[in-house]
């Protein structure tokens, strides 16, 4: 959990990524800062004792700049220099807490890549469709989560999923997820990107599975029932899973609106045999 120490100083890093990330003029420029975001979250995860010094709030925040500025250089890019340090500056009640949005901040830069490139909503449909092919599979979720398994075969394996048939941005997206110790768990990481992703579009997702095709006309009712019901504009990601029988599942961020067939016929038999 983030204290507020860290919470505010989220906000004002996200604060500065925006003016940062709306300088870059080209997608592909983006897509560079989130690796080089990314590189540096990864350097302070592997190395202690570095992010202890940059991430300790008793040390002065110029002489932590100074410390981050001496070990990257010219490494970066000028754009990436300018939210490191800022990220640096802050006050985080945990030096992990500091890991933790710069990898964040990498995401954003990616989606701001695909918003740029006017991709956005594909990229946010492509998360979905990954993740709803890993949740069928038990087993491959645990090679995906497994931190003994290492990074390179993880991503081996990434690669032999989706190849080619996602986007350059889904694809830098997923391959963090699944590489990064400081994910939870790749079902976790995909959530989280999803609604980073309904976010930037001010407004949030409903993940909706059903035994047979919606019609487009099903979907905008839906769409409109959803949105009057949570007050915020709504839009639809749906799944076909023949296990629901029918009926709909349906997830709004942490709440699941289960009204399949499959469903019931559990909760009835539980009352039977109680």
């Amino acid at each position: 959990m983030m204290h507020s120490a860290s919470r505010q100083a989220l906000e004002a890093l996200q604060e500065e990524q925006r003016s940062a990330f709306g300088s870059e003029g080209q997608a592909s420029a983006l897509v560079t800062l989130a690796e080089e975001l990314y590189a540096v979250a990864g350097l302070l995860v592997g190395s202690p004792q570095l992010r202890r010094m940059v991430g300790d709030p008793a040390t002065p925040a110029p002489a932590r700049v100074k410390i981050i500025e001496g070990l990257i250089g010219s490494q970066i890019g000028d754009t990436a220099q300018q939210v490191v340090r800022a990220a640096v500056r802050q006050r985080w009640s945990t030096p992990w807490n500091l890991c933790d949005a710069l990898e964040s901040a990498g995401d954003d830069a990616l989606f701001a890549a695909a918003e740029k490139d006017r991709k956005l909503d594909t990229v946010e449909d492509e998360l979905f469709r990954f993740e709803r092919i890993i949740q069928g599979d038990g087993g491959l979720v645990s090679l995906l989560d497994e931190p003994a398994v290492d990074p390179a075969r993880r991503q081996t394996l990434l690669d032999s999923l989706v190849g080619n048939k996602v986007s350059d941005v889904t694809l830098a997206l997923l391959k963090h997820a699944v590489t990064s110790t400081r994910k939870r768990s790749v079902l976790l990481a995909i959530d989280d990107l999803l609604e980073l992703a309904a976010k930037r579009q001010e407004r949030s997702i409903a993940r909706v599975v059903s035994a047979a095709p919606l019609t487009d006309a099903q979907q905008r009712k839906l769409a409109e029932i959803l949105s009057n019901m949570y007050g915020r504009e709504i839009t639809l990601r749906t799944a076909l899973d023949a296990s629901v029988q029918g009926g709909l599942v349906i997830r709004v961020g942490d709440e699941v609106i289960d009204g399949s067939v499959a469903s019931r016929f559990v909760s009835a038999r539980a009352s039977l045999l109680g």
